[in-house]
């Protein structure tokens, strides 16, 4: 086998997981944010608020949203009584996870830029990236999860408005 061939092959070879990995990426971005957390499978109790409070259809909009997503385990820092108090009241439910959500797709290279963002709640979250990224007193452990309608940034505590 020639040279020139064996350089096609090994090139052919290595584009076949990057284009694997295209078709992955083009198809979490189809997903709205909705479904993209309902996918990861590590959000159920946030998906549940959602449900709860009647915001899927809004987070399943148009958008562009920013979510900064809290995780079944940050969900699991509330003691099992305030939490199941905060998804029995609606209004209070409403306005924890509007706390949560920005107008407009802020990537994580926006966000190293501002020190602030006012959220859909209407109260602005703190935005800290002296050591790492933090929302408030939450960390975000992963940035930049592209959805159809915005982009989630997953955080390790549930944030609270004042």
């Amino acid at each position: 086998m020639s040279f020139k061939k064996v350089l096609i092959t090994v090139a052919a070879a290595a584009l076949i997981p990057m284009a694997h990995a295209m078709q992955d990426s083009d198809k979490k971005a189809s997903m709205d944010i909705v479904d993209t957390a309902v996918s990861a499978g590590s959000f159920n109790t946030l998906v549940a608020a959602i449900k709860e409070a009647g915001l899927v259809e809004t987070l399943k909009g148009d958008g562009p949203f920013t979510v900064f997503a809290p995780t079944d385990q940050a969900f699991a820092k509330i003691p099992q009584d305030k939490l199941n108090a905060l998804l029995a009241d609606k209004a209070a439910l409403t306005k924890v996870l509007t706390y949560h959500v920005v107008a407009g797709k802020v990537m994580a290279a926006d966000v190293a830029k501002i020190s602030s963002a006012k959220t859909v709640q209407g109260s602005s979250v703190k935005i800290d990236t002296s050591n790492g990224v933090m929302i408030d007193n939450a960390n975000v452990v992963t940035a930049d999860i592209i959805a159809s309608n915005g982009v989630i940034h997953v955080i390790d505590t549930v944030i609270l408005p004042n």
